[in-house]
């Protein structure tokens, strides 16, 4: 899972072997995970995260 940006309490990072899906990153802050698509960005799921913390994020 290497980690590709940091900002804030956020690390942004990807799965090499996610190859069957759409472009996308992983976002983690503490026990929270969501996930982006990149093309074009959007979100796709979250577990922990609140729309307000996903609002930001994205």
């Amino acid at each position: 899972m290497p980690t590709i940006h940091r900002v804030g309490p956020y690390r942004f990072f990807f799965y090499a072997g996610d190859r069957d899906e759409p472009i996308h990153i992983h976002v983690e802050q503490d026990e929270k995970i969501a996930k982006f698509w990149l093309d074009p960005v959007r979100f796709q799921k979250s577990d922990g995260f609140n729309r307000a913390q996903i609002h930001k994020i994205q």
